[in-house]
Parts: structure tokens; C-alpha cells; sequence
């Protein structure tokens, strides 16, 4: 399986500098060459040589090729292999995650074969299934559809007979006993709801993916923080979807998302690509944001930064949660015997633009009046 190919590839690289007397400056080996070396996609070439790159050895210039950029590095053999299946890795919040584990493992003479579900029970699957055929020496597992009940139960029974140390992140499933490295989900929607109140909102509704625990847990944060505030909760203000939804939610469901909004002045996304696409859909409606409606999004993706009005979110730990999450897991594999409990890290708020008083456009029509007035004033003397 071609994702799982990049660290040998890595491997391979390293051994063939060394072999060949590469020094700084000198030319490397194509992608294509690559493509046809080790019989693997373009992708995963392209992940070797960013691997390398971020290491210092090769550099690439568009255009012209890729080089050598140091031959001074230690080859050591790996010690053993670990597996990682993330749901995603090209984008969002993966990339941070992957590259915390693939830190702490690199460091420690790990290789790290990488799979990805896109969130699909069988192609994790696929991918469990390919890495006890591998016989890698432990696994990091991001599930699928983690709040569903899963087909997977065999496998990851098997997987205890068999004594592969196994961590997993971002969630669990109910029914497991595997130990797991994630945000507190419940604390993330607990955050984002606090936020709003302490601007004065009280009609506050939320947005959740319903097949992730994930989901589950942002909502009970949610409802927690209203609880706590004595604010009732009707039904209405609180909308479920699937990750199949989240690209035409605003298209298809635009009627429940305007209904959802009428009688709301902010609302909690379950996570930043939700909210960023609320933004605009919020901009097509002529909603203001935030004079009309405050929008949280929960995970501060780096496109909470640079969005029309920058996302006010709560922060997800990414790469820390990734280095807790390998380390954990070298431990176990060190002393089979230890007794690893469950990791919650709690994020933090992030605040931006797209959060305000509630009422805050009369406020500052309010504000814009008195200067008015006080400009006139002094005119007039």
C-alpha cells in the first residue's frame, strides 16, 4: 500500500547518499525515478522528500530538480515500525498531528507508516488489516465514525491477542480499553459556549457531526455551559449532521440553516471548516458577522486566521496532542506491563473577530451618534 511506503523510501534515500558518496550540491533522484524505483504514486514520493526536506538532507527547486542538501546525517537501521491511521492527513488539523508523532518516533529510530480512512469504516478496514500483515510493532488509531458501533471489533480484538501495543487518538470507541491521547472535547464545547455568555448571548445554537464522538462530547460541553447558566435549551436551536453533510449543508439544508439562525444571535460549530463556511454563507444572507450573529468554531485551524473575519475559536493542541500521543505509545511498547490511562488535554480560547456583545450594532450606532453629535457641537461653538 503506497501510504505505507514513505518511511522506506526515507530509509532507502539515506543508505543510497551514503552508498554513492552523494555530497551537498549534487543531484537526486527524480520523482519519477522514485515512482519507478520503489513501484509507489506520486503522493508518496512526495511525502519521502518532505520528510527529507524538513530534515535538512535534500532540497528541491522548482523547476530544476532535487539536491543534496547535507550528507551529514546518522543512518541508523530502524529499530521497529510503527503503524499511524488518521482519518485525514492532506489538510485541517492532521498535517500538525501526524507531524508530532512522526517527530517523537524519528527521534527514538521509529519508522512511522502512514494510512488514511477519510473517515470510512472499511478503509480502516483495509488499513488495520494491512498493518498486522506488516506485523508493525505498534499502532496510533484515529477512528472511524468513532460514535457508530463498529465492524472493526474483531480486528482490534485480534490485535489484543496479539499483544500490538495500541494508543488511540482524538477518540475512542465506547467499548474499547485501549488507552487514548485527545482534546477534551467536552471542556472545547464547554469554552466556546462560556465565550458567548460572557458577551451577553442567550440565544445560542449549535451546530455537531453526529457520527464522531467527537460530536457528542462538544455537544454536552454545549449544553453543560447553558445548563450552568440557567438558559433553557430548546431543540430547535441544535442541528446534527455527517461528514458526507458538511461540504453541502449550506446548499442542500439552507432552509434548516436559515431557520436555525433566525431566532439565534450566535451559534457554535463543532469545528472551523463549519464555521468558516457559515461565515460565507452568513455573507450571502446579508448577515453581518459579528454585528448580527457571533460564529465560534472549535479546533483554530489555520484558516480561522485568515478568513474574511478571522475566527474567533478554541484552540486544538495538534502537534502536542501528537507527541503525547507517540510517546505514550513507545511506552507502552517498552514495558508491556504498564497500565497507560486515557490522555484529555484542555484547549484554550482564541479570540478573534467573528465573536461581540451581543448587540453590538446599536451599540456602535449608538457610539458612531454621540461622536456625531459631539463633532456638531463643537461646529456650532
Amino acid at each position: 500500500m503506497d501510504e505505507f511506503k514513505y518511511m522506506e523510501i526515507v530509509q532507502w534515500a539515506k543508505q543510497a547518499i551514503i552508498e554513492r558518496g552523494l555530497l551537498a550540491g549534487d543531484r537526486f533522484f527524480s520523482e519519477s525515478e522514485l515512482c519507478n524505483i520503489h513501484n509507489v504514486s506520486r503522493q508518496t514520493v512526495r511525502q519521502a522528500l518532505m520528510f527529507m526536506e524538513r530534515e535538512g538532507i535534500l532540497r528541491r527547486r522548482q523547476g530544476s530538480g532535487t539536491f543534496i542538501q547535507s550528507s551529514q546525517f546518522e543512518f541508523r537501521k530502524p529499530n521497529f515500525t510503527v503503524g499511524v491511521i488518521s482519518t485525514y492527513f492532506s489538510d485541517y488539523i492532521f498535517p500538525d498531528i501526524v507531524t508530532g508523532i512522526e517527530r517523537v518516533l524519528s527521534q527514538n529510530n521509529v519508522v512511522m507508516q502512514l494510512a488514511t480512512t477519510s473517515n470510512m469504516v472499511a478503509e480502516e478496514t483495509r488499513a488495520l488489516e494491512a498493518m498486522l500483515a506488516q506485523n508493525v510493532g505498534g499502532l496510533i488509531v484515529e477512528p472511524s465514525k468513532s460514535a457508530l458501533p463498529s465492524p472493526n471489533m474483531a480486528l482490534y480484538n485480534e490485535i489484543g491477542a496479539r499483544n500490538i501495543p495500541l494508543l488511540f487518538i482524538n477518540a475512542k470507541y465506547a467499548w474499547s480499553s485501549f488507552p487514548c491521547v485527545a482534546m477534551d472535547d467536552v471542556a472545547a464545547g464547554r469554552i466556546a459556549t462560556d465565550h458567548l455568555l460572557s458577551l451577553g448571548h442567550k440565544k445560542i445554537s449549535g451546530v455537531f457531526i453526529f457520527e464522531n464522538i467527537q460530536g457528542h462530547k462538544r455537544y454536552e460541553g454545549f449544553m453543560r455551559s447553558l445548563d450552568g447558566s440557567d438558559i433553557p435549551m430548546p431543540e430547535k436551536r441544535v442541528m446534527w449532521f455527517s461528514t458526507g453533510e458538511q461540504r453541502s449543508l449550506f446548499t442542500q439544508s439552507r432552509d434548516r440553516v436559515l431557520s436555525l439562525l433566525e431566532d439565534s444571535t450566535a451559534i457554535v460549530c463543532h469545528n472551523d471548516d463549519l464555521a468558516v463556511k457559515l461565515l460565507d454563507f452568513c455573507k450571502q444572507q446579508g448577515i453581518s458577522v459579528p454585528d448580527d450573529m457571533s460564529v465560534i468554531g472549535i479546533d483554530d485551524a489555520n484558516m480561522a486566521k485568515i478568513c474574511e473575519v478571522p475566527l474567533t475559536s478554541v484552540r486544538h493542541p495538534k502537534q502536542k496532542l501528537g507527541e503525547l500521543a507517540a510517546n505514550a505509545l513507545l511506552e507502552m511498547i517498552k514495558d508491556p506491563a504498564s497500565q497507560t490511562e486515557d490522555c484529555f488535554i484542555v484547549p484554550e480560547l482564541v479570540e478573534r473577530s467573528s465573536t461581540a456583545a451581543i448587540g453590538s450594532r446599536i451599540t456602535k450606532a449608538l457610539a458612531n451618534a454621540n461622536a456625531n453629535a459631539n463633532v456638531n457641537a463643537i461646529a456650532n461653538v
